[in-house]
């Protein structure tokens, strides 16, 4: 019985189908609607390819329609290109006869690669439109995009096809990348960025021995990805701005959606040897290491003012270095958003040392002396010292603070009116943070939004009134620091101003 039912089923469905009619498609009347009226796709680089950006068409009618053409209004000479519900028609441009059911919608996907020289003098808008049919059944939506020109540094391509690389201490393979270039003949001086315009970097750019790379205030430097700056034994790095005009280095999406995407270019690397580097008014976002700063010359170098956002690993990496920094800030980081590593020495004064990864293991501030080799012993090297002064550790976990000392070699280190997030424990390495008039341990900093960088903080503030005067005169906005004095890199009054 049971078989004689699922034939009758099937039987009856295939009748059914079999006297379906096909769709029959109508002209459309020119009754579309859309997801937006204008697409703006975000500003891009001359010659660089924008995201992929959506329209959504809709048929609202009670009729399957066909759209006679669907066209960039420029036709082949466009920019743009497109593709319909998955069909590229000629050359991503031009679609015809175009079936829309009833109460369906369809999805176009927009992208553009165009140059400076095609768009509008006046604003740098490179614009056209989606046509949607023709005479009184016209409809269009408006397509505009902001173009950027930029100077461009890569690796040569050299006529046996290769590329230019770099061969770097500790890595065996040589680095996609390229020293820079005096007299370069489109860009100039490579050693001075200056703040014309934007600088797009594919590949690691190199300061060799003896050169100094000057970055100039207001310049705004941009890295492709696995992108970055390299500073070799004896070069020289000068990243001076102002609080006026910052310096900027970031990834080259300029997309909203890309704004705070940690990760996206690789490293501002201060090799071993490399020497007179300072860095002031600096901003760094969204690298795997901002800073990445091995042992120096034998000098200290200094950052001064500078900000350090959303880095996948770390915001600033530094091995046997020596660094003396003032009003710096450092949000967000992998692993940690400072990490002193194999020895060294450091002076921090004024200093918000914060990380609220969405992760158990980081922390604000890692010390460390050694590191393990191959046979699994500890290498050491001393810690000459580490001083904080007037700084906030803070972070999302219970312990933002970790020393990892190997007591085989020197392990100083000293924290002078900070405020630190750390929870309880037994280790006696940590007892000093307990009932210490010179901590502040868990008491809130009241940042004004971690999430946008936002480290000001509020008047009722822990870190209000809780410093010394240590010598930096004015917080990282420029405001005078006067008595009684706030821990970490801004004043609480350029919160409430």
């Amino acid at each position: 019985m049971r078989n004689i039912i699922i034939l009758f089923i099937v039987g009856l469905a295939i009748s059914v189908s079999s006297c379906r009619e096909d769709f029959q498609f109508e002209a459309s009347t020119g009754d579309l609607t859309f997801s937006k009226d204008t697409v703006y796709l975000d500003t891009v680089f001359t010659n660089i390819g924008s995201s992929t950006y959506t329209l959504k068409v809709y048929n609202k009618s009670d009729k399957d329609i066909k759209i006679p053409t669907i066209q960039l209004g420029k036709g082949q000479d466009s920019k743009y290109r497109m593709t319909v519900d998955g069909m590229v028609g000629e050359n991503n441009r031009v679609f015809h006869d175009v079936e829309l059911l009833a109460k369906d919608s369809m999805y176009i996907f927009i992208e553009v690669t165009t140059d400076v020289a095609s768009a509008n003098p006046t604003d740098f808008l490179y614009t056209d439109q989606i046509q949607f049919d023709s005479g009184d059944n016209f409809q269009k939506v408006e397509l505009v995009t902001l173009i950027q020109d930029a100077y461009f540094l890569y690796p040569k391509r050299f006529s046996d096809g290769t590329t230019e690389t770099l061969n770097i201490d500790g890595i065996e393979e040589p680095v996609y990348g390229f020293f820079l270039d005096e007299n370069d003949p489109v860009n100039g001086n490579e050693y001075n960025w200056n703040n014309d315009k934007p600088y797009v970097v594919y590949g690691f750019a190199a300061v060799p021995n003896g050169k100094t790379l000057t970055v100039q205030p207001g310049a705004k430097i941009h890295f492709h990805a696995e992108s970055g700056l390299i500073v070799g034994n004896g070069g020289s790095f000068k990243a001076v701005g102002t609080i006026e005009n910052n310096i900027i280095f970031e990834g080259d999406r300029l997309e909203p959606d890309f704004s705070d995407v940690p990760g996206q270019w690789e490293t501002i690397w201060l090799t071993a040897g490399s020497t007179g580097n300072e860095i002031e008014n600096v901003i760094i976002k969204n690298a795997i290491v901002g800073l990445n700063i091995d042992s120096n010359d034998g000098n200290f170098m200094t950052i001064k003012n500078t900000q350090i956002y959303n880095s996948s690993l770390a915001g600033i990496y530094a091995k046997t270095a020596k660094i003396q920094g003032e009003n710096i800030v450092v949000n967000y980081g992998g692993v940690a958003a400072l990490a002193c590593t194999l020895g060294g020495s450091y002076d921090f004064k004024h200093c918000t040392f914060n990380n609220n990864w969405s992760s158990s293991r980081q922390v604000a501030v890692l010390l460390n002396n050694y590191y393990e080799d191959e046979n699994g012993s500890n290498v050491a090297f001393d810690l000459t010292q580490a001083d904080f002064k007037n700084c906030i550790i803070y972070g999302s976990n219970t312990y933002e603070l970790k020393l990892d000392p190997d007591t085989t070699e020197d392990f100083n280190y000293s924290f002078t009116k900070c405020l630190i997030k750390f929870g309880s424990t037994t280790d006696a390495l940590y007892s000093w943070i307990y009932d210490n008039p010179l901590i502040k341990r868990n008491e809130d900093p009241k940042f004004l939004n971690i999430q946008n960088n936002q480290l000001n903080i509020d008047e009722d503030s822990a870190a209000r009134d809780f410093g010394d005067n240590v010598g930096v005169a004015n917080d990282i906005l420029g405001n005078p620091r006067n008595a009684p004095y706030d821990a970490g890199a801004y004043n609480w009054t350029t919160f409430e101003d």
